[in-house]
């Protein structure tokens, strides 16, 4: 099966105080085959990337404002007089607060939605077509 992926490498901030802060270069990846969701693959000192998976429409609504409850939490805000994206990410290892450049962020999302747009996300999936074959036998 043929599917497309866009993908975008960039450095977030993972927030550790007010005050400080260390870089995190990431991976932001989203794959036709599965047009719900965005990956993010952090690189952290670590042997494998951390990764997470969560939906493609709640990034896209953090951007313009806050979004997302329990494992994921979105928004956008100013630091230093940058647009940036915080991410608020829990999981039962441990929490994070990643700041991400806006810009980036939103630029990368936009390649997502020239190649599926939003409300296009179940054509991707075939289920259609499966369904038509299915009910043809």
């Amino acid at each position: 099966m043929h599917y497309t992926v866009v993908e975008r490498e960039l450095e977030l901030r993972m927030i550790l105080s007010p005050e400080r802060g260390i870089p995190v270069p990431a991976r932001l990846s989203y794959r036709t085959d599965d047009p719900y969701a965005v990956h993010v693959a952090f690189h952290i000192h670590s042997e494998q990337p951390v990764d997470w998976t969560f939906a493609r429409e709640l990034l896209v609504e953090g951007v313009f404002r806050p979004c997302g409850q329990g494992d994921v939490r979105v928004w956008p805000t100013k630091t230093e007089g940058r647009s940036v994206v915080l991410m608020a990410l829990s999981s039962p290892d441990g929490d994070a607060l990643l700041e991400a450049p806006a810009a980036q962020v939103s630029a990368w999302l936009e390649r997502t939605l020239r190649v599926v747009p939003p409300g296009t996300e179940g054509g991707q999936l075939g289920i259609d077509d499966a369904l038509d074959q299915l009910l043809a036998q």
